[in-house]
């Protein structure tokens, strides 16, 4: 059942509680709880269930080897090559190989996916990929389309409680063991007021699938509850993070001063689009052999370079999409609409923006995080199966496959569910009743974009950590604390991987190195002893406003 907290709401009015708690309502979390039920689980979700989820806006499809000529084996070698010499080959292959049954169980629960007249699966292909395999709806309404069929199960389904405007903020631990979630109930939206009314939601099993990173950037394709609090959770209890580093920037936001900025789905490129400066030269021609179906993390540079040099980056669907655009890509045509553009005549103007974070708690194929009682799945996590560089559309892939493998692990290991009773929290060592200044908020992101973007360099990132340190002694906000703390991972791990590799490219470290050719595993306590260590020296006056 859909529980939204009212106005008059109070914890001591939940008699019982379930002892499985899942954070985070997008589809990881979603599908994690349709997969364990008939189990009564709960679901805390700061907004309504759908609303603030990337997994809604995800455009292109699910990856899927499911076409004849087509092969597991094929779609691992591709996320392989993608991912730049660091992917987890095991996890790939599991994520790979379960396709096929996630894409069935999404068909069960009645995701329109699109077909042809033969009634089969309609697949498009997508950078770095060697065969046609992106599972799509209406072209482009991939992740509302799965997501809404999703809701509409899980609210049919009675062991499952959602309960929305809640945030969760930290874990609560009891020795190693996670035993629970704090979350504060929220009466405004992000740089509003925010209520000190904080609940304990006990557990014997927590699962982490709150998302992604992206808006801890000032241009992303991220939602605002996309910034980073699962990861700095998971941290701030001691839990491992692997490969923070790894931001992919998808090449073709929309730039037309949105935040967040529309995107521009890869599938445009894959049925042809070019890619054109503001002299209609196209410039990826002379980047790579595969041109506008080169890896993201190629094109994201190519476009990033093409602006900053004052050439202005375009996305030309004229010859390619012409007069059908409206029809198969009715999403990226609406936001060209608002933006008084008519892709069928106009280049789209673009630019590279944060989309998917690689990087994030560590876990292994069960979902089991490095703390006991927790367990991820979705952006949250690093899985390895991404490595440097996720392959298009393995995000949805990766959230059915992992939520699944949580939901089997969890009933395997607690077959009887235990009632626990909700627990109200004195508020006297919470934060006083304030929001975060937006100033404070706007000036991370900013340094984010600017210093720890698409291109970095230890200049740059030392001044982001600068910043930081600055902007974390003015904290009043738990939620502020968590974006200081996943800004502060990704930035020292930036600043220690002295390469580039995928994502992650260091103008002054400009190609790979075979000594970096591992995974970054790190946790908060070594990030701020790195970051003490590298800031030590510095001098202590005042900093000029560097961004």
């Amino acid at each position: 059942m859909i529980f939204s907290a009212p106005d008059d709401f109070r914890p001591a009015s939940w008699q019982q509680h379930d002892d499985v708690i899942i954070v985070g309502g997008g589809l990881a979390g979603l599908f994690c709880a349709y997969k364990l039920a008939p189990r009564p689980v709960t679901l805390i979700s700061a907004a309504p269930i759908g609303e603030g989820a990337s997994s809604v806006w995800a455009q292109g499809g699910i990856a899927a080897a499911v076409s004849e000529g087509d092969s597991i084996a094929s779609h691992l070698a591709d996320t392989i090559e993608a991912g730049a010499g660091i992917v987890d080959e095991d996890i790939a292959r599991l994520m790979t190989s379960k396709a096929a049954e996630r894409i069935l169980d999404l068909l069960e629960v009645g995701v329109p996916f699109d077909k042809n007249l033969e009634g089969k699966l309609q697949l498009s292909r997508e950078a770095a990929h060697s065969a046609d395999r992106i599972v799509r709806v209406s072209g482009d309404k991939a992740g509302f389309a799965i997501m809404e069929a999703l809701i509409r199960r899980v609210v049919e389904i009675p062991s499952i409680r959602v309960v929305s405007g809640y945030q969760a903020e930290s874990l609560q631990m009891n020795g190693r063991y996670v035993s629970g979630v704090i979350a504060r109930k929220r009466t405004g939206q992000q740089g509003d007021g925010e209520s000190i009314s904080t609940v304990l939601f006990p557990a014997r099993a927590v699962v982490l699938a709150s998302g992604g990173t992206g808006h801890l950037y000032r241009v992303t394709t991220n939602p605002p509850e996309a910034n980073g609090d699962g990861v700095a959770m998971a941290a701030r209890a001691g839990a491992i993070i692997a490969d923070p580093e790894f931001m992919q920037f998808h090449p073709t936001a929309l730039d037309v001063g949105k935040d967040p900025a529309p995107l521009a789905t890869e599938a445009l490129r894959g049925h042809g689009a070019h890619l054109i400066n503001a002299a209609g030269e196209r410039f990826m021609l002379s980047e790579h052999k595969d041109a506008e179906l080169a890896p993201r993390d190629i094109v994201a540079r190519a476009i990033h370079r093409q602006v900053e040099e004052g050439h202005g980056a375009f996305l030309d669907c004229r010859e390619a999409i012409g007069e059908g655009f409206a029809e198969e890509f009715p999403t990226v045509y609406g936001h060209a609409q608002d933006a008084g553009i008519d892709p069928v005549t106009q280049p789209l103007p673009i630019a590279p923006a944060a989309h998917y974070h690689m990087g994030g708690i560590l876990t292994d194929a069960k979902g089991r995080t490095s703390l006991d009682g927790l367990w991820a799945a979705g952006e949250v996590t690093s899985t390895g199966a991404h490595g440097a560089n996720r392959l298009a559309s393995n995000s949805l892939l990766e959230a059915v496959v992992f939520a699944s493998l949580v939901a089997d692990d969890i009933k395997g290991q607690f077959h009887a569910p235990q009632i626990r009773v909700l627990e109200p929290i004195a508020n006297d060592a919470q934060l006083p009743k304030a929001s975060q200044p937006k100033k404070d908020i706007k000036k991370l992101r900013k340094a984010m974009s600017r210093y720890v973007g698409v291109e970095r360099d230890a200049e740059g990132l030392k001044r982001a950590l600068r910043i930081i340190a600055k902007l974390e002694r003015k904290i009043i906000s738990e939620s502020f604390r968590n974006q200081i703390i996943t800004s502060k991972l990704i930035t020292v791990a930036a600043f220690l991987r002295t390469e580039s590799r995928g994502g992650h490219y260091r103008t002054d470290y400009p190609t790979p190195s075979p000594d970096w050719k591992k995974r970054t595993y790190i946790t908060l306590k070594q990030a701020e002893a790195v970051m003490a260590d590298i800031l030590k020296d510095e001098a202590r006056e005042e900093e000029p406003d560097l961004i």
